[in-house]
Protein backbone atom coordinates (compact mmCIF):
# COMPACT_ATOMS: atom_id res chain seq x y z
CA UNK A 1 0.00 0.00 0.00
CA UNK A 2 1.13 3.67 -0.74
CA UNK A 3 0.09 6.28 1.89
CA UNK A 4 1.40 9.98 0.58
CA UNK A 5 0.07 11.93 3.30
CA UNK A 6 -0.51 16.42 3.01
CA UNK A 7 -1.04 18.56 6.14
CA UNK A 8 -4.63 17.12 6.70
CA UNK A 9 -3.91 13.58 6.00
CA UNK A 10 -6.71 13.39 3.70
CA UNK A 11 -5.09 10.00 2.17
CA UNK A 12 -6.44 8.54 5.24
CA UNK A 13 -10.38 8.43 3.68
CA UNK A 14 -8.61 5.49 1.22
CA UNK A 15 -6.04 3.90 3.75
CA UNK A 16 -9.01 3.05 6.47
CA UNK A 17 -10.75 1.17 3.35
CA UNK A 18 -7.27 -0.48 2.39
CA UNK A 19 -7.01 -1.77 5.85
CA UNK A 20 -10.68 -2.95 6.25
CA UNK A 21 -9.98 -4.78 2.86
CA UNK A 22 -6.92 -6.17 4.14
CA UNK A 23 -8.19 -7.06 7.88
CA UNK A 24 -11.33 -9.23 6.16
CA UNK A 25 -8.82 -10.78 3.57
CA UNK A 26 -5.13 -11.55 4.92
CA UNK A 27 -4.01 -14.44 6.83
CA UNK A 28 -2.40 -14.01 10.78
CA UNK A 29 1.01 -13.60 10.36
CA UNK A 30 0.96 -12.03 6.80
CA UNK A 31 3.05 -9.04 6.25
CA UNK A 32 1.55 -6.01 5.07
CA UNK A 33 4.37 -2.94 3.49
CA UNK A 34 2.92 0.87 3.40
CA UNK A 35 5.35 2.88 1.43
CA UNK A 36 4.83 5.86 3.73
CA UNK A 37 5.93 9.57 2.77
CA UNK A 38 4.73 12.36 4.76
CA UNK A 39 6.49 15.69 6.20
CA UNK A 40 3.49 15.70 8.91
CA UNK A 41 0.60 17.89 9.29
CA UNK A 42 -2.77 18.10 11.88
CA UNK A 43 -2.76 16.29 14.82
CA UNK A 44 -6.24 14.60 14.65
CA UNK A 45 -5.69 13.91 10.94
CA UNK A 46 -1.94 11.72 11.78
CA UNK A 47 -3.48 10.55 14.83
CA UNK A 48 -6.26 9.26 12.98
CA UNK A 49 -3.70 7.68 10.02
CA UNK A 50 -1.66 5.90 12.81
CA UNK A 51 -4.49 4.50 14.58
CA UNK A 52 -5.91 2.84 11.14
CA UNK A 53 -1.86 1.69 10.99
CA UNK A 54 -2.68 -0.20 14.67
CA UNK A 55 -6.14 -1.96 13.31
CA UNK A 56 -3.69 -3.87 11.06
CA UNK A 57 -0.92 -5.11 14.31
CA UNK A 58 -4.44 -5.72 16.54
CA UNK A 59 -5.68 -7.85 13.63
CA UNK A 60 -2.27 -10.32 14.11
CA UNK A 61 -0.34 -8.84 10.85
CA UNK A 62 3.27 -7.86 10.36
CA UNK A 63 3.38 -4.04 9.44
CA UNK A 64 6.44 -2.89 7.84
CA UNK A 65 6.89 0.67 7.05
CA UNK A 66 9.46 2.01 4.32
CA UNK A 67 10.30 5.34 3.61
CA UNK A 68 11.91 6.57 0.53
CA UNK A 69 11.88 10.43 1.07
CA UNK A 70 10.43 11.62 4.69
CA UNK A 71 8.59 10.42 7.42
CA UNK A 72 8.63 13.31 9.51
CA UNK A 73 6.29 14.21 12.38
CA UNK A 74 2.73 13.20 12.25
CA UNK A 75 4.77 11.25 9.39
CA UNK A 76 7.04 9.80 11.55
CA UNK A 77 3.60 9.06 13.97
CA UNK A 78 2.45 6.91 11.59
CA UNK A 79 5.94 4.93 10.89
CA UNK A 80 6.95 3.89 14.68
CA UNK A 81 3.85 1.97 14.61
CA UNK A 82 5.50 -0.54 12.27
CA UNK A 83 7.06 -3.55 13.53
CA UNK A 84 10.07 -2.83 10.86
CA UNK A 85 10.80 0.53 9.99
CA UNK A 86 12.62 0.70 6.62
CA UNK A 87 14.26 3.64 5.28
CA UNK A 88 16.46 4.92 2.69
CA UNK A 89 20.05 6.39 3.51
CA UNK A 90 19.26 10.09 2.61
CA UNK A 91 15.15 9.63 3.82
CA UNK A 92 13.81 12.24 6.31
CA UNK A 93 12.94 10.86 9.44
CA UNK A 94 12.06 11.80 12.87
CA UNK A 95 10.92 15.80 13.80
CA UNK A 96 8.91 14.37 17.08
CA UNK A 97 7.23 18.40 17.75
CA UNK A 98 4.64 20.31 18.05
CA UNK A 99 3.95 23.78 16.26
CA UNK A 100 1.24 26.27 15.90
CA UNK A 101 1.84 29.91 14.41
CA UNK A 102 -0.81 32.54 13.56
CA UNK A 103 -0.70 36.00 12.55
CA UNK A 104 -2.66 38.33 14.38
CA UNK A 105 -4.48 41.26 13.40
CA UNK A 106 -5.27 43.62 16.73
CA UNK A 107 -3.40 46.25 15.94
CA UNK A 108 -3.75 46.73 12.88
CA UNK A 109 -7.73 46.76 13.02
CA UNK A 110 -7.09 49.07 16.13
CA UNK A 111 -5.28 51.38 14.16
CA UNK A 112 -8.43 51.35 11.47
CA UNK A 113 -10.69 51.80 13.82
CA UNK A 114 -12.45 48.66 13.12
CA UNK A 115 -13.33 46.45 16.50
CA UNK A 116 -13.69 42.43 16.79
CA UNK A 117 -15.78 40.87 19.61
CA UNK A 118 -15.74 37.24 20.22
CA UNK A 119 -18.29 35.53 22.89
CA UNK A 120 -16.83 32.48 24.54
CA UNK A 121 -18.74 30.37 27.56
CA UNK A 122 -15.59 28.80 28.94
CA UNK A 123 -12.69 30.31 30.34
CA UNK A 124 -10.77 28.43 27.59
CA UNK A 125 -12.85 28.13 24.85
CA UNK A 126 -10.70 30.81 23.62
CA UNK A 127 -7.18 31.22 24.47
CA UNK A 128 -4.65 33.30 21.34
CA UNK A 129 -7.17 33.95 18.83
CA UNK A 130 -6.18 36.06 14.95
CA UNK A 131 -8.34 39.53 15.75
CA UNK A 132 -8.47 39.47 19.19
CA UNK A 133 -6.00 41.33 21.64
CA UNK A 134 -3.69 38.24 23.45
CA UNK A 135 -2.17 38.50 26.98
CA UNK A 136 0.53 36.82 28.89
CA UNK A 137 -2.14 34.35 30.34
CA UNK A 138 -3.83 33.42 26.99
CA UNK A 139 -0.54 32.86 25.53
CA UNK A 140 0.60 30.65 28.24
CA UNK A 141 -2.62 28.28 28.34
CA UNK A 142 -2.11 27.93 24.60
CA UNK A 143 1.50 26.59 25.33
CA UNK A 144 0.68 24.45 27.79
CA UNK A 145 -2.19 22.58 25.36
CA UNK A 146 1.17 22.57 22.87
CA UNK A 147 3.45 20.99 25.92
CA UNK A 148 0.17 18.49 26.57
CA UNK A 149 -0.06 17.64 23.01
CA UNK A 150 4.03 17.01 22.52
CA UNK A 151 3.46 14.38 25.82
CA UNK A 152 1.00 12.31 23.86
CA UNK A 153 3.31 12.41 20.72
CA UNK A 154 6.07 10.81 23.02
CA UNK A 155 4.05 8.99 24.80
CA UNK A 156 2.83 6.83 20.99
CA UNK A 157 6.36 6.69 20.27
CA UNK A 158 7.26 5.30 23.21
CA UNK A 159 4.71 2.88 23.24
CA UNK A 160 5.45 1.37 19.64
CA UNK A 161 9.24 2.10 20.15
CA UNK A 162 10.41 1.20 23.46
CA UNK A 163 13.90 0.77 23.02
CA UNK A 164 13.87 4.42 21.66
CA UNK A 165 15.47 6.83 24.08
CA UNK A 166 12.52 9.21 23.31
CA UNK A 167 13.86 12.59 25.82
CA UNK A 168 16.89 12.44 23.22
CA UNK A 169 14.96 12.15 20.06
CA UNK A 170 11.59 14.45 20.97
CA UNK A 171 13.40 17.69 20.33
CA UNK A 172 11.71 18.34 16.86
CA UNK A 173 15.11 18.01 15.14
CA UNK A 174 15.10 15.33 12.17
CA UNK A 175 17.77 12.82 11.09
CA UNK A 176 18.76 11.13 7.93
CA UNK A 177 18.26 7.38 7.54
CA UNK A 178 21.58 6.28 8.44
CA UNK A 179 21.95 9.01 11.81
CA UNK A 180 18.51 7.76 12.32
CA UNK A 181 19.40 4.03 12.16
CA UNK A 182 21.71 4.88 15.11
CA UNK A 183 18.96 6.50 17.57
CA UNK A 184 16.81 3.56 16.76
CA UNK A 185 14.34 5.40 15.14
CA UNK A 186 14.42 3.29 11.90
CA UNK A 187 15.38 -0.37 11.61
CA UNK A 188 17.39 -0.83 8.70
CA UNK A 189 18.36 1.18 5.66
CA UNK A 190 17.10 -0.09 2.30
CA UNK A 191 15.05 1.37 -0.27
CA UNK A 192 11.58 -0.11 -0.54
CA UNK A 193 12.21 -1.00 -4.15
CA UNK A 194 15.12 -3.01 -2.62
CA UNK A 195 12.86 -4.50 0.53
CA UNK A 196 10.13 -5.50 -2.31
CA UNK A 197 11.55 -7.05 -4.81
CA UNK A 198 13.64 -9.11 -1.81
CA UNK A 199 10.45 -10.00 -0.17
CA UNK A 200 8.85 -10.99 -4.07
CA UNK A 201 11.95 -13.92 -3.92
CA UNK A 202 10.23 -16.13 -1.63
CA UNK A 203 6.66 -14.53 -1.03
CA UNK A 204 3.46 -13.47 -3.39
CA UNK A 205 3.24 -9.95 -3.54
CA UNK A 206 -0.14 -8.10 -3.85
CA UNK A 207 -0.06 -4.28 -4.83
CA UNK A 208 -3.10 -2.91 -2.97
CA UNK A 209 -5.08 0.33 -4.21
CA UNK A 210 -8.08 2.11 -3.77
CA UNK A 211 -9.89 3.59 -6.70
CA UNK A 212 -12.58 5.87 -7.22
CA UNK A 213 -15.35 6.00 -9.85
CA UNK A 214 -14.58 9.06 -11.91
CA UNK A 215 -17.25 11.80 -12.04
CA UNK A 216 -18.43 12.60 -15.52
CA UNK A 217 -17.22 16.17 -14.93
CA UNK A 218 -13.58 14.44 -14.00
CA UNK A 219 -13.64 12.74 -17.66
CA UNK A 220 -14.48 15.56 -19.18
CA UNK A 221 -12.02 17.87 -17.47
CA UNK A 222 -14.02 19.64 -16.12
CA UNK A 223 -14.16 18.80 -12.21
CA UNK A 224 -11.30 21.49 -11.04
CA UNK A 225 -12.81 24.69 -13.18
CA UNK A 226 -16.45 23.51 -11.24
CA UNK A 227 -14.97 23.46 -7.87
CA UNK A 228 -13.68 27.23 -8.43
CA UNK A 229 -16.24 28.75 -9.50
CA UNK A 230 -18.90 26.87 -6.82
CA UNK A 231 -15.95 28.06 -4.15
CA UNK A 232 -16.01 31.75 -5.43
CA UNK A 233 -19.82 31.53 -4.94
CA UNK A 234 -19.87 30.37 -1.41
CA UNK A 235 -17.19 31.73 0.39
CA UNK A 236 -19.05 34.60 1.80
CA UNK A 237 -16.76 36.84 3.61
CA UNK A 238 -17.81 35.92 7.78
CA UNK A 239 -17.23 32.13 6.46
CA UNK A 240 -14.12 32.83 5.25
CA UNK A 241 -12.77 34.97 8.47
CA UNK A 242 -14.35 31.91 10.63
CA UNK A 243 -12.68 29.29 8.53
CA UNK A 244 -9.30 31.62 8.90
CA UNK A 245 -9.31 31.70 12.47
CA UNK A 246 -10.24 27.86 13.10
CA UNK A 247 -7.30 26.66 10.91
CA UNK A 248 -5.17 29.07 12.52
CA UNK A 249 -5.07 27.48 15.95
CA UNK A 250 -4.77 23.88 14.96
CA UNK A 251 -1.58 22.38 15.94
CA UNK A 252 0.30 20.69 13.92
CA UNK A 253 2.35 17.70 14.52
CA UNK A 254 6.07 19.54 13.26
Amino acid sequence: MDFEGDIKATAVKHLREEISTLISTANKGDEVIVRLESGGGLVHGYGLAAAQLVRLKDAGLKLTVCVDKVAASGGYMMACVADNVVAAPFAIIGSIGVVSQLPNFHKWLKNHDVDYEMFTAGDYKRTVTVFGENDAEDRAKYQEELEQTHELFKHFVNTYRPELDVAKVATGEHWYGEDALKLNLIDSLQTSDSYILERMEDNEVYALHSRQKPTLAEKLGLAQAAEATLSMAVDKLPDALARFELNSRLNILK
